[in-house]
């Protein structure tokens, strides 16, 4: 993309992230994806062309297992992510953050935000999925499956999307101690939160249970009665679109 700028960033113990950076006026926009996605997503690429047109500062990036940056994915967790992308965002953004997170983007978006109170001036979720290593993997697993997870510290699980995915022990472990739907969250910016309601990944309701869990007035749930979990169609493009762009204006 013109004016797009690409490089690799070593996170201090050799392994590279990967990262994708437009300079503009603020805030800076900050695409976190979701878990297995990456910062080619049809989602980040419609945002960094939505961002270039309008002269937006822009940062996307790959936490480690993803993409193109280094690592193995089974060697990820909740905290490594977050870690990953506080990194990336300290190192080559200043100023006011506007952050937006898609599915597990969502939860490290969550983190990044009160991790830099002072920084963020709004978040947008887009199926946003905080907690979903305990309450969609280890409250859908079988008894057995917890049994081989607990003596191998990994096991296979299905994908829609592609091939099973490895679920580790340290994935489930570590994100019990990022959970941020047991009480309140105190995030105090705006917030918007888009679902779509055939949603098979993340139920849509969960977008209620965040909204009510959240400090900030400001919050506002968008429902798209046909969206499904990507939200990557043309109009559920376009409805992200207006959303940032009345959310750069707060």
């Amino acid at each position: 993309m013109s004016g797009e700028t690409a490089g690799r960033m070593d996170r201090g113990d050799g392994v590279a992230l990967a990262w994708r950076r437009l300079e503009g006026n603020g805030p800076t926009i900050v695409f976190l994806p979701g878990f297995r996605s990456d910062m080619e997503g049809s989602k980040a690429v419609h945002l960094a062309a939505f961002a270039a047109a309008r002269g937006q500062a822009m940062l996307r990036l790959d936490y480690s297992g993803h993409g193109a940056s280094d690592g193995r994915f089974e060697d990820g967790t909740i905290g490594v992510w977050t870690a990953d992308a506080l990194h990336v965002v300290d190192q080559l953004t200043e100023g006011p953050l506007l952050l937006v997170g898609s599915s597990m983007g969502g939860w490290i978006g969550l983190n990044l935000a009160l991790a830099r109170p002072d920084r963020v001036v709004g978040f947008v979720g887009i199926a946003a999925a905080p907690d979903f290593t305990e309450t969609l993997i280890w409250a859908t697993m079988d008894r057995h499956e917890r049994t081989r997870l607990m003596a191998e510290g990994t096991i296979f699980l299905a994908s829609a999307y592609g091939d099973p995915v490895p679920i580790t022990l340290a994935l489930i472990e570590d994100g019990r101690k990022h959970l941020r739907l047991a009480g309140p969250i105190p995030l105090l910016c705006p917030v918007r939160l888009l679902h779509g309601q055939k949603d098979s990944e993340v139920p849509w309701r969960s977008a209620l249970t965040l909204a009510d869990r959240l400090d900030s007035p400001d919050t506002q749930i968008l429902l798209i009665k046909d969206g499904d979990h990507r939200l990557s169609c043309e109009s559920d493009l376009g409805l992200l679109e207006d959303v940032v762009a009345r959310a750069l204006k707060v």
